[in-house]
């Protein structure tokens, strides 16, 4: 079974134990944020059934808004998670998994941003159609067998296909009134 080891990108077969993972990290995330968190959801690969994917498990926690930080950061580094504060991406504060845990993203996005409906929209999506789910497991285990050993170059080079996918998911969830269904957690 594939794992992630010190930059290797391996990717295993899902596994249902991933959505207990995230349930139990979840219940904990809800006790700790309480009504600093709106929503506390289960994205990427390993919140799709059927899909392969490096065994990660990645949270998005949806908030009012990114500042002040002390809502949400204190309750996560109760919990021993870290912030990543060279995390580029300012759309969303990054954190990651206490020393010694399972390695876990936990990714805090504002509320009704366009990237936090991206992650869920990409989640739904896939989860509903087979040909997407597989035409991304299919590139995934492409990518990593590429890229082995280089986790950026791996994660720039599924783009393409990413945002593939994502014009479609933008065309279903127009036709469909697609809406992010209740929180996870």
């Amino acid at each position: 079974m594939g794992r992630v080891v010190s930059g290797r990108v391996e990717i295993c077969e899902h596994s249902l134990a991933w959505r207990a993972e995230f349930q139990s990290v979840g219940q904990r995330l809800r006790g700790a944020l309480g009504g600093a968190a709106l929503r506390i959801d289960h994205i990427g690969s390993t919140a799709i059934v059927g899909l392969a994917a490096k065994p990660i498990i990645d949270i998005q926690i949806s908030v009012r808004r990114l500042e002040p930080m002390r809502l949400y950061r204190a309750p996560l580094e109760s919990l021993g998670y870290v912030w990543r504060q060279s995390n580029p991406e300012r759309t969303k504060r990054y954190f990651r998994e206490p020393p010694s845990a399972k390695r876990t993203h936990i990714h805090v996005r504002q509320a009704g941003s366009w990237h936090e409906r991206f992650a869920l929209l990409f989640r739904d999506y896939v989860r509903e159609h087979e040909d997407a789910r597989q035409r991304y497991e299919d590139t995934k285990r492409e990518l990593a067998e590429t890229y082995r050993c280089e986790r950026e170059r791996y994660t720039e080079a599924k783009s393409d296909v990413l945002w593939a996918i994502m014009r479609h998911a933008d065309r279903w969830a127009a036709y469909s009134g697609w809406e992010p269904g209740p929180s996870d957690a």
